[in-house]
């Protein structure tokens, strides 16, 4: 059984930072690619960055670009979300997920149902 445990959610002031963590267990974490998913009230839950098994390859939602790095740490089976210049509109449940097979080619990424393995989620509240 794989399991996924996000940590790090909050509340924050627009333009500030937070970094998110989500460890994950029950099978070999460096074999699989990452992603961050979240969902805001109302909402569709939406792609927010990938990375892939060896770093080597990161993926970003253009509403992101700039302002928010993925990463990974194999060693300590766990993947990273450093959000920084939040803002309101970046309130939402952050969900991670693992992928469902070892490698994904460019879109592949930002589709959920490519992902075998989610978390409960953190909640992120970004004040104005």
């Amino acid at each position: 059984q794989v399991h996924v445990v996000e940590s790090g959610g909050g509340l924050v002031q627009a333009g500030g930072s937070l970094r998110l963590s989500c460890a994950a267990s029950g099978r070999t974490f460096s074999s699989y690619p990452m992603g961050w998913f979240r969902q805001a009230p109302g909402k569709e839950r939406e792609f927010v960055a990938g990375i892939s098994r060896n770093s080597v390859s990161t993926y970003y939602a253009d509403s992101v670009k700039g302002r928010i790095t993925i990463s990974r740490d194999n060693a300590k089976n766990t993947v990273y979300l450093q959000m920084n210049s939040l803002k309101p509109e970046d309130t939402a449940i952050y969900y991670c997920a693992a992928g469902a097979v070892a490698f994904y080619s460019g879109t592949a990424y930002t589709r959920a149902n490519n992902y075998a393995y989610w978390g409960q989620g953190t909640q992120v509240t970004v004040s104005s």
